[in-house]
């Protein structure tokens, strides 16, 4: 089975406690970073309504913005993960 055809399946994640365990904890890291970026973009926000503000704000944006592209890389990053859990219980049967 490719990648693409096995990532993204719930079975994965309850494969073992490993598996359990490592979902758990990029689904926090997940809630963490969305926060992060949350608090970046609500501080950013309040500093734009000063014009002494504006540089720093427009860093917190970007700071925010690249938050939101680190959630989906720890999703695909968990996926993979996952697969090759899963990949390597297939080998460990077929060797025996």
């Amino acid at each position: 089975m490719s990648f693409w055809a096995g990532a993204f399946r719930h079975h994965r994640r309850e494969a073992s406690h490993a598996s359990r365990r490592l979902y758990a904890q990029v689904e926090l890291a997940h809630t963490f970073v969305d926060f992060g970026a949350a608090i970046c973009f609500l501080v950013g926000s309040i500093m734009f309504f000063f014009d002494s503000w504006t540089f720093t704000a427009t860093w917190f944006f970007t700071i925010g913005s690249v938050l939101f592209c680190v959630k989906p890389t720890l999703r695909l990053w968990r996926e993979v993960k996952l697969y090759r859990m899963g990949k390597t219980d297939e080998l460990a049967d077929r060797a025996e």
